[in-house]
């Protein structure tokens, strides 16, 4: 691709400059490895040499992370928790405009014993604009989602402004909102999420919801770390989801910015019909995140994964999980939560934290000794120029080994529980160094001397997790 060249002689006023902005912009197709400038090369962007991963400020990035909570900007000691996950190799984090837990403030004033939503709270803007100037100075990338589908059902939505019963500005009778909604979200009770045009085009609540959309915005296009998720877990249809990926595209090329936006939905299964609403509209979602797997285990954890990926390969785009479920809660144990995290970092997906407690590990010690385990991994093995091979291992188990490789270059080796399996070297000539580097010690152990052009047998030093990096 030709870039925009002017002669440095040329004196450009304010409209020039406007129209060349938004004409660079827009010849810049999504995927494209041509000529960006400085500021789109600091943003988050995909990676020009392998659109799988992303990269940012100029360089490719594997994204790991872990919080206390989804809502991050809500917490108390924000900047501590932001250090705490820098320090042990973080950049990674999850936004959700939540606003139903204790000590959370929502968006909109209030009118007495009512909300306003033509009026903010200040309160809740400034605690959202802190978050991402803080995750921006640590280099730490943020993960929006918009919509926090669990505040508008139960309990959350008896509450939230949004309940014609909870705010001055429109009622049941002109809206068609319910004021009760007891099912849960995969039930899809709430007409909040059929308002816009393509299904019942309820202008009197769209407004407002729009409203509240571009008041975020204004905040987070302002920064250069952000990247967005229309939904929590969401069942409703997905023209719902269309909207709003459109109307943030929308607003960040009127701005002159690049965004990547998507959209997670409820079911486990990633064949299910629901996911290819995301996995088939690359125009509209330029990253899938696909978090449900991590309701699996195993095997098919993997294999779901590398499924994942062959399905969106055309175009090829980076698959993230903000979400890795494990911990006391529901959702699998903390062994398994550990095994996921460093199941799908082997699986070549782009980005991965564990979820918040109780349902993951958050950023606990052990969440931070393994962030900063996959850190060192990753790093060393440098995975955005690998992929996923299953196929250099033979004499292999059910989970027992994973491979990621650059064959001839590079290759880094997974054991969830110690073990024993061949792995192919025929493309790797000459003397190669071996490392082994012990997750749950958290430390690199010596060097071995390895002879390529050869399958070398591989086993790790004892049982545990381990993982082997050879180049």
């Amino acid at each position: 691709m030709t870039g925009f060249f002017l002669p440095a002689t040329i004196t450009l006023n304010m409209k020039t400059l406007a129209l060349i902005t938004v004409a660079s912009f827009l010849f810049l197709s999504f995927g494209s490895a041509g000529a960006m400038t400085d500021e789109t090369t600091q943003a988050i962007d995909i990676w020009p040499e392998d659109h799988r991963y992303w990269q940012y400020r100029g360089e490719p990035v594997m994204l790991l992370g872990g919080s206390v909570e989804d809502n991050l900007y809500q917490i108390p000691d924000l900047e501590e928790h932001l250090d705490t996950l820098a320090a042990a190799g973080g950049n990674y984090v999850r936004c959700v405009m939540s606003c139903r837990d204790e000590g959370n403030v929502w968006p909109f004033a209030r009118d007495g014993d009512l909300y306003d939503l033509e009026r903010w709270n200040e309160e809740h803007w400034r605690r959202f604009a802190t978050c991402l100037e803080e995750t921006e100075k640590r280099g730490i990338i943020v993960q929006i989602e918009v919509w926090a589908t669990f505040d508008f059902y139960r309990g959350n939505w008896a509450r939230n402004p949004f309940n014609p019963v909870n705010n001055v500005n429109y009622t049941a009778e002109e809206t068609g909102l319910p004021t009760v909604v007891d099912s849960h979200p995969v039930r899809t009770e709430n007409n909040f999420f059929w308002s816009v045009p393509a299904e019942k085009n309820v202008e009197t609540v769209l407004k407002y919801q729009r409203r509240f959309v571009d008041k975020l915005l204004s905040y987070s296009l302002q920064h250069d770390n952000v990247l967005y998720c229309m939904d929590n877990e969401t069942s409703v249809t997905p023209e719902w989801g269309w909207y709003w990926a459109r109307h943030i595209r929308r607003a960040a090329e009127e701005a002159g910015k690049k965004v990547h936006t998507t959209e997670m939905w409820d079911p486990h299964n990633l064949r299910h019909e629901m996911h290819s609403y995301t996995f088939d509209h690359p125009e509209l979602f330029t990253f899938c995140d696909i978090s449900q797997n991590n309701h699996q285990t195993g095997q098919t954890h993997y294999d779901n994964a590398l499924w994942a990926r062959e399905r969106t390969s055309d175009p090829a785009r980076p698959l993230n999980t903000v979400k890795t479920y494990g911990g006391e809660g529901p959702h699998g144990s903390v062994y398994n939560g550990v095994e996921r995290f460093w199941r799908h970092v082997f699986a070549g997906i782009a980005a991965a934290r564990f979820h918040r407690p109780p349902s993951g590990i958050g950023l606990n010690e052990l969440a931070q000794k393994m962030i900063r385990g996959a850190r060192e991994v990753t790093d060393a093995v440098e995975v955005w120029r690998c992929e996923p091979a299953p196929q250099m291992l033979s004499d292999r188990e059910e989970n027992e080994a994973y491979c990621i490789a650059d064959p001839g270059r590079a290759y880094a080796v997974y054991f969830p529980d110690g073990g024993r399996v061949t792995l192919d070297l025929l493309d790797a000539k000459g003397e190669l160094a071996l490392r082994w580097y012990d997750i749950d010690g958290g430390a690199w152990g010596a060097t071995e001397e390895l002879t390529g052009g050869q399958a070398v047998p591989l086993a790790p030093p004892s049982g545990g997790r381990w993982a082997a990096v050879i180049k």
